[in-house]
């Protein structure tokens, strides 16, 4: 209708009555039968026509521009099972419940594909994220992508602020459009000149700079003027960036931990932290009574919560499984207090949180039971990392956050528990009490025992001739705390769970599982070490948090025989109240996507902190301090 109004203000006028070859449909739907039942007659028509070019014409040139839209609404059957071969390596399935495989950019990459396939050869060429590259869960994507067509040129813009990715040389590295992910060019085509058996070849470059800089490269070259980089793909990644694979063979040799500890999950997702989520208990409660309460409309509560969010394709605080309304109606006759428990939400944070599936979007619940019903302990990982370096490791007893570990686009914390309970029953006497049982891979287990010449136990014993669940958990931890382990094996650790290496040497093996259990214990805040404070706060006054700051003297304080220099300094937490005698080293130190002793304390701006609150960062201090010198004696004993 627009086209022929545009067109009637030209002046032109048809010679005969013929509609125009534009049909409205949806290109990830298949054709399907002709039929004649809609509510209207036009609408009928319109998609008949437009079957009859899906279904009957010889489509040449397809032109778009795909969405990017993680959370796809396009989920019919025909885009769906296409999808579906994105899910196999060389006819293996992938085994992975969480994946990005369902974003309509990888359908309409699909989609296009398909019809190259039909043609025998063709050109695709798109603009999408760049997540297709190299995220581990699209390598059944990449493998099919390459049995297809005979060549794949990309050309990665990179400029993804979620991985806060900078230039080579650590200047800013701009996207080409307004948006957080990062993007790539990527050129598909099949001329139909390979075989079928054969791979096609992947070609790469990568753009990094400001925004008019990558649009005056690509505005001044072709395609057979960039000094492309040909790559040579292998399973079981296939990926389509460059690899520094040396190493490889030793690193796999060793045991993933997502396979030694085979129950696993990432952590909690609320997706409303203001509402569900406090440093406060009673201010937790309080809010959730106020949330509850029926003298206040669902309007009243909604601009009391949400003041600053306006309505945009959900109401104010709404989501696509989430409905303020009905979220309140649910909740209204529950013991509110029953329902609120501690969660380890960032790196020596432990907060608040109304655990309840009414409120939050992915509790985990059937999981997290293991943290609740008894005494456990979990290792916390992250399966990809964004960043050149790698320090993605906790621990923690509690339920835990998703972003616990790093909040950082696709650094997603994993939580692996040492120990799993059965579900609670009401069947269950005092003749039937809940045992824990290890969650562990039994094949993997026995592996290490018999490369020590140890027996394998479920529970701790005072005996050099056993070892227990926790033994393995510190020895992993003392393992990934190795700054040779975590340098030398960096281009592994950033694409998939770590691997740690079997144990050879007994006495290496009890060597790192006391130092990971020093670890341990002081990164839960459990060791005496951590009470014995190296800082002072020496100023009084209101205690209130306003802008954290480091100053530091002008004196060195590296321990003698270190290379590295070291400072002291005082941290203010405003104009006049200050810690003092804090490490620079502690004040930098980073635990994943985290550095602790600056965001404790800039998540608390505003607040006044208690006595409570002083003594806990002393400890955060001490602890920081003494994880850099524990990973130090971590690296003279070596990792085997």
């Amino acid at each position: 209708l627009k086209l022929d109004m545009l067109l009637s203000e030209t002046g032109y006028k048809p010679v005969k009555n013929q509609r125009f070859n534009i049909y409205l449909t949806n290109s990830l739907e298949e054709h399907h039968p002709d039929t004649g039942t809609l509510w209207a007659n036009w609408l009928s028509t319109e998609a008949n026509e437009a079957n009859h070019i899906k279904r009957d014409t010889p489509v040449m040139c397809v032109i778009g521009n795909p969405p990017y839209s993680g959370i796809s609404s396009n989920n019919g059957k025909w885009i769906s099972d296409l999808i579906e071969d994105y899910k196999y390596v060389d006819g293996k399935h992938f085994n992975e419940r969480k994946h990005w495989l369902n974003d309509d950019y990888v359908k309409f990459i699909r989609y296009g594909q398909h019809y190259i396939e039909k043609n025998g050869s063709g050109v695709l060429a798109f603009i999408n994220p760049h997540g297709f590259l190299d995220n581990p869960t699209f390598r059944g994507m990449r493998w099919n992508l390459l049995k297809t067509y005979d060549k794949i040129y990309t050309i990665d813009l990179h400029g993804n602020s979620k991985r806060h990715e900078v230039c080579p040389d650590g200047s800013p590295d701009q996207n080409v459009f307004d948006i957080m992910q990062g993007v790539a060019i990527t050129i598909f085509v099949k001329n139909g000149k390979k075989k079928r058996s054969e791979m096609g070849n992947v070609f790469h470059f990568d753009l990094y700079g400001k925004r008019n800089e990558k649009y005056s490269f690509l505005n001044q070259n072709r395609l057979e003027e960039i000094q492309f980089k040909e790559l040579s793909p292998e399973k079981p990644f296939m990926f389509f960036v460059p690899k520094d694979n040396a190493g490889s063979d030793v690193y796999e040799q060793g045991f993933k931990v997502e396979k030694l500890f085979p129950i696993n999950v990432t952590g909690i997702v609320t997706a409303r932290d203001a509402v569900v989520i406090d440093m406060d208990e009673s201010t937790l409660f309080e809010r959730i009574e106020r949330f509850a309460n029926k003298q206040y409309s669902d309007s009243e509560t909604r601009t009391w919560l949400f003041p600053n969010k306006k309505d945009g394709k959900y109401l104010a605080g709404d989501s696509r499984g989430w409905k303020l309304n009905v979220a309140r109606e649910r909740i209204y006759n529950n013991a509110h207090k029953n329902f609120i428990r501690k969660i380890d939400y960032r790196p020596f944070d432990v907060r608040n949180i109304y655990y309840s599936p009414e409120m939050v979007d992915w509790g985990r619940e059937k999981f997290m039971h293991h943290f609740i019903a008894g005494e456990n302990l979990g290792l916390m990982v992250c399966r990809q990392t964004a960043v050149d370096s790698w320090e993605h490791v906790g621990v923690t007893k509690l339920i835990a956050d998703d972003s616990r570990v790093s909040n950082r686009s696709k650094e997603r914390g994993y939580i692996l528990p040492l120990y799993l309970y059965p579900e609670s029953s009401d069947q269950q006497t005092i003749e039937q009490p809940q045992e824990r049982v290890p969650n562990l891979n039994t094949k993997i287990v026995e592996k290490i025992a018999a490369k020590l010449g140890l027996e394998f136990v479920p529970e701790k014993e005072d005996a050099t001739t056993t070892f227990a669940p926790i033994d393995i958990l510190d020895y992993i931890y003392a393992v990934l705390h190795s700054p040779t382990y975590r340098t030398k094996y960096k281009e592994f650790l950033k694409i998939d769970f770590p691997r740690v290496p079997y144990p050879k040497k007994t006495e290496t093996f009890w060597q790192l599982v006391k130092l990971g259990g020093e670890l341990r214990q002081i990164h839960l805040l459990e060791s005496p070490t951590v009470e014995q404070a190296i800082t002072t706060y020496p100023e009084a006054g209101t205690n209130e948090v306003d802008k954290p700051q480091f100053k530091m003297y002008d004196y060195d304080c590296t321990p003698p025989g270190e290379e590295h220099p070291d400072y002291l300094g005082d941290v203010y937490i405003n104009s006049s109240q200050y810690f003092a005698n804090v490490p620079q080293s502690a004040w930098e130190f980073y635990i994943g996507g985290y550095q602790p002793a600056q965001k404790w304390l800039k998540d608390r701006k505003g607040r006044k902190l208690t006595f409570e609150d002083i003594m806990h960062y002393q400890k955060i201090i001490v602890a920081l301090t003494e994880t850099g010198r524990l990973m130090k004696e971590i690296d003279l004993v070596g990792v085997d």
